[in-house]
């Protein structure tokens, strides 16, 4: 008759398989699970476009890496919002209300781009995030990122008028 495992019968170690499960992201509905991550995180569900393939979180350093199945366009709020570029790799330092020392992501500010550095809930009442585009701090409203936004290889798919490519 076979044993069973000491591991299972300890209370203590099925929290530890759901946390593997939420930072794993390998399978299944990657987007999802990373949505669920950032909101337990205190940040919007939809900071990030719907394309993301697989992601993995360092526990010990924060370090977040998200795959997408290729670098896009996002426009955030509808056909009159922000235009932000992805790479296929967006990373970032996560902890509680923010991702900062992002890597891979910009936004189209009067016809040019800058790297988005960090994001910052810094008040989840106020309805406010913060973006650190290097030379200014960009107010929008966390509304704007409650859904995921579609990610487009190509600009003009995103938008009707002409945009400069990063």
């Amino acid at each position: 008759m076979a044993k069973a495992s000491p591991f299972l019968a300890r209370p203590a170690f099925l929290p530890l398989l759901i946390l593997l499960a939420l930072v794993s992201g390998g399978g299944g509905d990657a987007g999802g699970s990373l949505r669920g991550l950032l909101r337990s995180y205190g940040l919007p569900a939809g900071l990030l476009p719907k394309a993301v393939d697989s992601f993995d979180l360092d526990a010990a350093s924060g370090l977040l890496e998200v795959r997408l199945r290729g670098a896009c366009y996002a426009r955030y709020g509808g056909g009159g919002g922000d235009l932000a570029y992805f790479d296929s790799v967006v990373s970032g330092n996560l902890s509680y209300g923010a991702l900062g020392e992002v890597v891979g992501w910009s936004q189209e500010e009067l016809f040019l781009w800058f790297p988005v550095k960090g994001i910052l809930v810094d008040d989840p009442a106020s309805g406010v995030i913060l973006f650190d585009i290097g030379m200014a701090h960009k107010q929008l409203s966390a509304s704007v990122f409650e859904d995921p936004p579609d990610c487009q290889p190509d600009a003009e798919a995103i938008s009707s008028e002409k945009v400069r490519e990063p």
